[in-house]
């Protein structure tokens, strides 16, 4: 069993994954907090998953988080120091909030899953997926083919903002990418 995490940005969200790709439990943090778009740890999705699909944390073998933020911190560094005295200011006003926070992704989601259970070793089962890719997985593994071309257009994930993948039975190849700016 897998789990898929979105949180700290808007919608935050859980969705437990068997290993053949049916989605066995999935909701919105903000059904159980009634907060529009609440953007917080998933706290109650997550316990919603697990029991909907009568496991524990310590059950699951990956917990997958929707997007890899060094490398989204590259793209908007990079995009800052291209605009010159402008991007700088803008680049120095941005990066407290990334040092502490958003560069440590990962202690901050083995934090919260440890308040699910202290006893699991959250390191060795987490997993970043880039933007784009999760969305074409939350499209292709859960849909009644054995393959097809998925396309995902999105504002920007890391780099990309639009992505043609190809799925074919349990794999997903990016084939083409948009990126940001362009």
């Amino acid at each position: 069993m897998h789990l898929g995490i979105s949180a700290f940005y808007h919608d935050s969200a859980a969705a437990l994954v068997s290993d053949d790709g049916r989605i066995l439990a999935a909701a919105q943090e903000e059904r159980f907090t009634r907060k529009r778009h609440d953007p917080s740890w998933p706290t109650r999705a997550v316990e919603f998953c697990l029991a909907q699909a009568n496991m524990t944390p310590q059950e699951l073998k990956t917990v997958t988080f929707y997007e890899k933020p060094l490398l989204k911190f590259n793209r908007i560094a990079d995009g800052y120091l291209q605009l010159g005295d402008a991007g700088y200011e803008a680049f120095a006003n941005s990066f407290p909030k990334w040092v502490t926070g958003k560069i440590h992704m990962a202690d901050q989601l083995i934090d919260h899953l440890a308040d699910t259970a202290s006893d699991v070793d959250w390191a060795a089962k987490l997993r970043f997926v880039e933007h784009h890719l999760s969305h074409a997985a939350s499209a292709f593994y859960p849909s009644p083919f054995d393959e097809a071309l998925v396309l995902t257009l999105d504002g920007v994930g890391e780099y990309a903002t639009t992505t043609v993948a190809h799925g074919k039975n349990s794999t997903l190849r990016m084939l083409k990418q948009i990126e940001y700016p362009h």
